[in-house]
């Protein structure tokens, strides 16, 4: 399952994110992995962040391990402020960091 975020992450629209997968996630049991596609993002705030947190939170308690695929820079930057980069991109955080390349190869670093 891939959930594509798009616009902003922030107070207003982190609730809706969440509601939104944790509505999907009873039929995501089967799944290894569930991934974000966050290429689109034009800012993510604490309460994005604290968003993703819970999403995490939940598809750990169901099963699938959440990736986060195109973490745009500023999102990279605020994982590594709040220290929690590691808790969102392990166990798998050599292939997490592969994720950050496009379609053409080019990295998106």
């Amino acid at each position: 399952m891939t959930v594509r975020v798009t616009g902003e992450l922030d107070y207003d629209t982190g609730d809706e994110l969440l509601a939104a997968v944790t509505e999907h996630l009873p039929r995501t049991t089967a799944l290894r992995s569930m991934r974000m596609d966050l290429r689109d993002p034009s800012w993510i705030d604490s309460s994005g962040l604290s968003a993703l947190l819970m999403i995490h939170r939940r598809t750990s308690a169901v099963g699938p391990t959440l990736r986060l695929d195109h973490r745009p820079d500023f999102l990279d930057r605020l994982l590594r402020l709040t220290d929690v980069m590691d808790h969102l991109t392990a166990p798998s955080g050599e292939a997490s960091r592969t994720d950050r390349y496009d379609a053409t190869g080019a990295g998106a670093t």
